[in-house]
């Protein structure tokens, strides 16, 4: 029974790490235009058909794809705020800024063009699973005792990682990043202050829409399959996580994420199969009745 528990405790964390990797993007564009981009998903699912096409034609190492993938992503994102939400930010006094209206505006147009893009990708490649080649799968088991990884554990562990780090150095560390952190903390001042915004809010979809994109392409490889609505169901997760982390912090949505996987994982344990899907809303629920904040959240964060 402790290598059962055990194995669910490494499948959880598999799963938490895939959550994470699109947290990041979410709570990193939310964080500077406090919007809710719902095409983060389309993001992630291009991503991953755009590698396998690559992969297919030219087989390049999986380290190349990963990178050109991410250059990939990033120009849709770039593209998404062109098309989605920058039309919504003509005004540039405080009220339209920080207006609740604006907010859903920019939340209809993202969902507006994901269902779009998701349309005609299932007319462009189908509706039905697109299986993985196995040569490019990274799936294959390496077990350790009684419990069995996956190399693709351990290659999501350290895109995970090296994500995080790459984003605490380019916030920390570099010219942009001081903006994104300046607008972040308020908009309307740094405007003031003569930070270029919109430059900053591309740079922006450009870094979080990369990370989707390549998260969609590694979790592809993982499970075996991709398909048009591969982004739904994880990216809804990763919502949740950010919320359940306080929207703008982004070590919190990756700590929120792993407890939502390990929490997936485990309940298989204690309840049938079919409720597990549930399990993430119910964390949801309770965090919000306690913690309306969010659990790493500040006050004016209010999930």
């Amino acid at each position: 029974m402790d290598w059962i528990l055990l194995q669910d405790v490494v499948n959880g964390l598999s799963a938490g790490l895939c959550y994470a990797l699109l947290a990041i993007g979410f709570t990193l564009i939310f964080g500077v235009l406090n919007a809710v981009n719902f095409a983060h998903s389309e993001i992630y699912m291009l991503g991953a058909f755009a590698g396998l096409m690559i992969a297919l034609a030219f087989a390049p190492p999986l380290i190349v794809v990963v990178l050109i993938v991410g250059a990939i992503g990033a120009l849709l994102g770039v593209g998404l705020e062109r098309i989605a939400f920058r039309p919504l930010r003509r005004s540039r006094d405080e009220a339209a800024l920080k207006s609740r209206a604006l907010r859903e505006a920019t939340l209809l147009s993202s969902l507006a063009v994901g269902i779009i893009v998701r349309e005609l990708a299932e007319i462009a490649f189908g509706g039905d699973m697109q299986p993985i080649p196995d040569a490019l799968m990274i799936n294959d088991p390496i077990p350790w005792g009684e419990l069995v990884f996956a190399r693709g554990d351990f290659i999501i562990f350290g895109a995970a990682c090296a994500m995080l780090g790459a984003l605490q150095f380019i916030l920390h560390r570099t010219r942009i990043g001081l903006g994104i952190r300046a607008v972040s903390n308020d908009l309307v001042g740094a405007l003031y202050s003569g930070v270029h915004a919109d430059r900053v809010i591309v740079w922006t979809f450009a870094i979080g829409s990369s990370f989707g994109a390549m998260a969609g392409l590694l979790v592809g490889l993982y499970y075996g399959t991709i398909f048009p609505y591969m982004g739904f169901a994880p990216t809804l997760k990763a919502f949740v996580a950010t919320l359940m982390g306080g929207l703008t912090n982004i070590p919190g949505a990756v700590a929120c994420a792993l407890l939502i996987g390990l929490a997936e994982s485990l309940s298989v344990e204690v309840v049938s199969s079919r409720w597990v899907g549930i399990v993430p809303y119910v964390m949801l629920l309770v965090t919000l009745l306690f913690f309306p904040n969010g659990l790493f959240g500040r006050k004016v964060d209010r999930a």
